[in-house]
């Protein structure tokens, strides 16, 4: 019996009713392109809402995320997942969820509870730390010194804006063959988090204050792909039972090794996988230039890309054999995989052959392209011709680009992009809702923070700096930005001079409204700019920042105090991270 099946027998047998996967593409949700986690289909009845099945509940949800589209090809991610989860909505609490959990990691599936740790929040000004789970997990014989109390950052979760929310515990699993720690450091790789158990015993109101709830729920999350990995124990996810016949179809068609060969074959593997879900869904979607259709086609597209670097023959009808290896494998457990078996082949092969047919030309104006170049950056009009004339998604000339050196006149692209038709650029990140967690002072600082952050990497890294994501809460900021290299204690330095050099200029922060379109003449900056209406907010620093934004903003800088950056890492391949205070 596979890991699904044992999660869920074990939870139907506890009184769980197992619900079906909601479907990939969200019903009345135009927010978001696709379902990303198993929680939030049910949002509505986490906040309250009687569910038709009652207050114990079980499922596999299809997932999608397009945030690390651009790491599909290392070991560990994935564009479609599935999410397993159990839930009480209002129903058993910290303990029951918490006992179900190691009985089933320790019983059912015989981990060792000595390769076992745990997280648990540790509290904040309201909220008491989770001191009951802790001594929860003690009685159950984890030890107290494999126990880790962590801030909001990792261990707290809301649905939404406002509601229900609470901390969580997550549950993590030594995975080497070194000598398991006495005591659990969460830092340590070699901890890996298999299951998140949301304790959401909490209201967030409007005015941001907290206040206890009437209704107790429990959501948990475990990631089928990461602990079938560690069950089987491997390194390397595309190794595991879920993708064995996957990859080895991929190897017949091309008489090639997985190995030495793994990042174009877990690429086509994985977008192929992602494809026939999306095109399997009731929804209908099929490839094109907007929303999801837009996802697909990039994905068919990527895959067809990487099969020619494997030398197959992109002319035949080849993603049908991997498609039908991932049909057999999911079919009996989603009845539209086995429903839409046919829509799914047919929409392979009509845009594998659409594509093929100007692919090669595509590919050799790009080798023209590359030894007639002025400089080392393609034009706006040249990405343009690529994606008009030979169907490159503009994700596609930049991939290509990247591996040659050179660079592409992105902003330049869009701008003739939109002007030409609406194709969504969001369409390739996913949509997001605007606005904040909350509305609180220090959270308004922090939004203004990141227009003055973002200016200040412009400045001190280079202009072709862009912002690629951001999270604001009431202990700190995050700010993710496109660059290519880890920033030095220097450079961290001078952004951070900076950017405390404008707060005490103390700038004003104004605010105009103006179309989209002159707001982008005007040289407004946006991270996702289709996702605004035709009339848009401006704010604009002083003369150092001009961005599109939803607000809410301090009026002068000054009102700020000071900047200090607490971290920069990786986000993911290109993307660096910046979590920074305001002191």
């Amino acid at each position: 019996m596979n890991l699904k099946d044992e999660f869920i027998n074990y939870f139907v047998s506890h009184g769980h009713v197992l619900i079906p996967s909601a479907p990939l593409i969200p019903e009345n949700d135009p927010t978001v392109l696709f379902n990303t986690a198993g929680m939030q289909p049910l949002i509505p009845y986490l906040l309250g809402e009687p569910h038709p099945k009652g207050k114990r509940l079980c499922d596999a949800q299809k997932c999608v995320r397009l945030t690390d589209l651009d790491s599909i090809g290392d070991k560990t991610h994935h564009t479609f997942f599935e999410m397993l989860g159990n839930w009480s909505l209002g129903d058993y609490f910290k303990k029951e969820s918490i006992s179900y959990s190691f009985e089933f990691l320790t019983k059912v599936l015989k981990i060792p509870k000595e390769r076992l740790a745990v997280t648990v929040f540790a509290g904040n000004k309201e909220i008491p730390k989770d001191d009951v789970s802790a001594e929860i997990w003690m009685s159950l014989g984890i030890p107290k010194e494999r126990i880790a109390y962590l801030g909001v950052e990792d261990n707290f979760w809301i649905a939404g804006d406002i509601g229900p929310c609470g901390g969580d515990t997550e549950i993590f699993y030594f995975r080497s063959d070194e000598e398991i720690p006495e005591v659990f450091n969460p830092k340590d790789d070699r901890w890996v988090e298999i299951w998140n158990n949301v304790f959401m015993e909490y209201r967030k109101n409007e005015d941001g204050t907290i206040s206890e709830l009437s209704q107790k729920n429990v959501d948990t999350g475990m990631g089928l792909e990461r602990v079938v990995a560690v069950l089987e124990n491997v390194y390397d996810n595309y190794e595991t039972s879920i993708w064995k016949e996957i990859i080895a179809a991929i190897e017949k068609i091309s008489n090639k090794s997985y190995y030495g060969n793994e990042v174009a074959m877990r690429i086509i593997a994985d977008h192929i996988r992602t494809s026939v879900f999306i095109s399997a869904d009731r929804a209908g979607i099929k490839p094109s230039n907007t929303d999801q259709g837009y996802i697909l086609r990039r994905l068919i597209r990527r895959a067809i890309r990487y099969a020619k670097k494997l030398d197959i023959d992109t002319n035949t009808n080849w993603m049908e054999p991997i498609a039908l290896e991932v049909i057999k494998k999911y079919e009996n457990y989603y009845s539209e995989i086995k429903d839409n078996k046919e829509i799914v082949l047919n929409c392979l092969k009509e845009e594998g052959l659409k594509f093929n047919r100007t692919l090669e030309k595509g590919l050799r104006e790009f080798d023209k392209l590359k030894k007639h170049l002025i400089g080392d950056i393609i034009d706006k009009d040249n990405a343009f011709r690529l994606y008009d004339t030979y169907g490159f998604p503009i994700e596609l000339t930049e991939e290509m680009a990247k591996e040659a050196n050179l660079k592409v006149d992105t902003k330049g692209f869009h701008e003739k992009f939109l002007a030409h038709q609406e194709l969504s650029r969001t369409a390739s990140k996913g949509k997001f809702k605007g606005g904040l967690m909350g509305h609180s002072e220090i959270e308004t600082k922090y939004h203004t923070a990141t227009h003055l952050l973002n200016a200040a990497l412009k400045k001190i890294i280079g202009p072709h700096v862009h912002q690629k994501g951001s999270n604001i809460n009431e202990e700190r900021m995050r700010f993710d930005f496109s660059c290519n290299h880890k920033l030095s204690d220097e450079e961290k330095k001078e952004v951070e001079n900076l950017v405390n050099a404008w707060i005490k200029e103390d700038l004003p922060v104004v605010c105009t409204t103006m179309s989209k379109n002159d707001a982008i003449k005007s040289g407004a900056e946006a991270m996702f700019i289709e996702k605004y209406a035709d009339v848009v907010t401006v704010y604009t620093i002083g003369s150092i920042s001009k961005e599109i934004c939803g607000g809410p903003h301090v009026k002068h800088t000054k009102e700020l105090g000071h900047f200090k950056i607490t971290k920069e890492e990786a986000s993911s391949a290109g993307v660096r991270r910046i979590k920074a205070i305001l002191e």
